[in-house]
């Protein structure tokens, strides 16, 4: 399914949908470098993550998306911040037009292997100032920088 994001787009379709989700910035605590995939969605560099279903904590939600679309397992470890900006949208061509509800986590991998999957066509391991030069949209954008900012949770 296609998406496409607006944010602060006038233009953009009003939302009729808010599902929590939950993204995670995964850090290699020996090199550094953070975990991205590049998404079938809409061909963008982003942060794994993905939607909360039912009977699902925040965190199990995180673990669960990053193993699926990345094939490493982590452990959560803190968190990054929450973004519900009401002016930041996602369009899918199947109608839904949904309202940004995220929670980034911080988190650790623990073991797995690197692998793509039906949500990621890439993935690999970035040093901060690497991801500076991929192309990603706004809202992971900011969760990469309020990470390095290394200020602490924010709000969004």
């Amino acid at each position: 399914m296609a998406r496409r994001d607006y944010e602060d787009d006038p233009g953009a379709p009003a939302a009729n949908s808010l599902v929590p989700a939950a993204s995670v910035v995964v850090v290699d605590e020996v090199t550094g470098r953070v975990l991205l995939q590049r998404r079938v969605d809409n061909g963008m560099w982003a942060l794994p993550g993905g939607t909360m279903e039912l009977g699902e904590s925040i965190g199990a939600c995180a673990v669960r998306e990053t193993w699926e679309e990345t094939g490493i397992e982590v452990v959560v470890t803190g968190i990054v911040g929450t973004y519900t900006d009401p002016r930041h949208v996602m369009a899918y061509d199947d109608g839904e037009v949904r309202q940004e509800f995220s929670v980034c986590l911080l988190g650790r991998p623990i073991g797995g292997v690197l692998r793509t999957s039906d949500e990621s066509y890439e993935v690999g391991w970035f040093r901060p100032e690497e991801t500076d030069r991929l192309a990603m949209v706004a809202s992971v954008r900011k969760r990469l920088t309020d990470w390095r900012s290394g200020g602490g949770p924010v709000v969004r």
